[in-house]
């Protein structure tokens, strides 16, 4: 008899599963408390998966054989505890995916950088003519692709929560960008359980893998020397004194320097087409990880000058009236605005605010004094941010829509401001989700 198989959760790495599972022959159940999309259904239906939405029927869950769980599910779930007292195996979708492909796997986690990261990898390997599939947390997942459409080397996104219900998947080239503390209400509040997640990505490596990380970044160097790493290391720093092989930045020079000694190469920071300091980071990581796979240095530079952004990631939406407009809607928290706001050459307008997740803008004070002029509050409770910027600019006013933001941020911008949407804080008082929210504002600056 087939052995059983739940999957909880019918999101695109749900369903994903649900189809790779099929295909190798396992009973599958997919159980979703919540609404399922009608496209899901409908593939679920056209490949005869049984499914239910609006509920989970406990006593069919507690027979399966292994679950498969949504990373949006915290362990502290009842359904959950009561499957690990019983023993039940729970993994991610990259565990499971990962048992059926016989691919190079490139594994990017971070607090934040990844998709970028993630994206720029993806872009050189397929500019470099390889079969190359993109996963994880981005584009179509993982579970599918390898059930429909096998390549040879897949670039994946994976977020601590992933890692979290990882065991055996080897990535054959691990990235950490960097550690700052997020999500913690997940991890009991503690940071080294959140640390320990993001470590999880060398935890199968060989000394054949690579393991590349931020020799810059202080809480990946404070704790590194606490997780037995087999792979071989290769640190990207701006600030450290450079350590070859690795990357690196001298007098305006990015230089990557793997144990293929004839794809080294140097080129220009300015040659990059991402800006801002954290972005050289991203584009060292991406960089290191082709060069180590033998793609050719020609095919990494001529990628990190003319890679173009994700969506909503300090992208580009155009210039009203000389004001240009930059939708950096996927920062979410403290860190990420930082980013943004390091990276900005103009003075900004910023619009910011949304669900708290219980931020700390002392981190973002200097940043606000020396580049911000008026900030926008685009949410439902904007105290926090009153309170902690008041002193540091012009103005703050408070907007309840983004329509009204884009409105209010345009009038009080003067030519050669940047208006910057990076709101530092989740978006669900206002908007479905942080894509909603981008979307919104490229919708209302274009119809200024």
């Amino acid at each position: 008899m087939n052995k059983k198989l739940v999957i909880l959760g019918a999101g695109e790495s749900g369903t994903g599963s649900a189809i790779l599972g099929k295909l190798r022959g396992w009973e599958v159940f997919v159980s979703d408390k919540g609404e399922i999309k009608e496209q899901y259904r409908q593939e679920l239906d056209e490949a005869g998966i049984e499914w239910e939405s609006g509920q989970h029927s406990e006593e069919r869950i507690l027979a399966a054989d292994e679950v498969i769980k949504s990373p949006g599910i915290p362990d502290k779930a009842p359904l959950i505890q009561s499957l690990k007292k019983q023993g039940t195996p729970i993994i991610s979708e990259i565990e499971f995916a990962a048992r059926y492909t016989t691919a190079k796997l490139i594994g990017i986690t971070g607090t934040n950088g990844k998709t970028t990261t993630t994206s720029l990898c993806y872009h050189i390997f397929q500019k470099a003519g390889l079969r190359v599939g993109l996963g994880g947390n981005i584009g179509k997942s993982f579970a599918r692709q390898v059930a429909l459409d096998d390549q040879d080397y897949y670039v994946l996104e994976i977020s601590s929560f992933q890692l979290d219900d990882t065991y055996t998947t080897r990535f054959h080239a691990a990235a950490l960008i960097n550690i700052t503390p997020d999500h913690l209400d997940r991890y009991n509040y503690e940071l080294k359980n959140y640390i320990d997640s993001k470590f999880r990505i060398t935890r199968s490596q060989t000394a054949e893998d690579l393991f590349v990380y931020c020799g810059d970044d202080p809480i990946t160097m404070e704790h590194i020397a606490d997780y037995t790493i087999l792979a071989q290391r290769f640190p990207f720093t701006i600030d450290a004194e450079h350590s070859s092989p690795g990357a690196w930045v001298k007098d305006g020079e990015l230089h990557i320097e793997t144990k293929q000694t004839e794809n080294n190469f140097t080129m220009a920071i300015q040659e990059l087409s991402l800006r801002g300091k954290h972005n050289n980071y991203n584009s060292m990581a991406a960089a290191v990880i082709a060069n180590a796979f033998n793609i050719r240095k020609e095919v990494i530079r001529e990628s990190l000058s003319d890679f173009q952004n994700v969506e909503h990631r300090l992208e580009s939406v155009g210039k009203v009236r000389g004001v240009e407009f930059i939708n950096d809607s996927k920062a979410t928290n403290v860190n990420s605005s930082w980013y943004a706001l390091e990276s900005m050459d103009r003075p900004v307008i910023w619009i910011a605010g949304g669900v708290d997740k219980g931020n700390d803008y002392n981190l973002l004070k200097q940043l606000v004094k020396d580049k911000v002029r008026i900030i926008v509050c685009l949410g439902l409770d904007n105290r926090k941010i009153h309170e902690a910027f008041s002193k540091d600019v012009d103005m703050i006013l408070n907007t309840t829509s983004m329509q009204e933001a884009v409105k209010v941020a345009y009038h009080m911008a003067d030519k050669e401001d940047a208006v910057l949407l990076s709101p530092a804080c989740a978006s669900f008082d206002l908007f479905e989700n942080y894509e909603d929210r981008g979307r919104q504002f490229k919708k209302y600056v274009k119809n200024l």
